[in-house]
């Protein structure tokens, strides 16, 4: 599983990270509770609600490379069948994209299940 991260950054670029995860994971949730809150969505639901799942995922940063592809993809979806705000679609979708890329830095639960691992004395 390991391979699938390039880097756990720490310091300032995992701090970075964070911020990305951070901001990508409450636009996904916004956009899920708005749509679930009554506030009239253009277009289908579904695509919306899988945002929002994965949205979940990328706030904690787990499987954070797989989360990052599928929310691209969604986000690409959503912009290339009007079903939504396309403008906000693609900023997203290219957020998941460089997070898949990057991967999820040192705060996050995948460092904290596949990062190195320190062997004491």
């Amino acid at each position: 599983m390991q391979r699938l991260f390039s880097t756990f950054a720490n310091g300032w670029p995992g701090f970075g990270l964070l911020i990305q995860r951070l901001v990508l994971g409450i636009a996904l949730l916004y956009h899920g509770i708005a749509l679930l809150s009554g506030i009239p969505a253009p277009g289908p639901v579904i695509p919306q609600l899988i945002g929002s799942a994965l949205g979940l995922l990328i706030l904690g940063g787990l499987w954070t490379p797989a989360a990052g592809t599928l929310v691209a993809v969604v986000q690409v979806w959503i912009a290339l069948t009007g079903a939504g705000d396309e403008s906000m679609a693609v900023i997203l979708a290219a957020l998941g994209g460089t997070l898949a890329m990057i991967g999820p830095g040192a705060w996050s639960i995948d460092a904290r299940l596949f990062g190195r691992k320190h062997i004491g004395n």
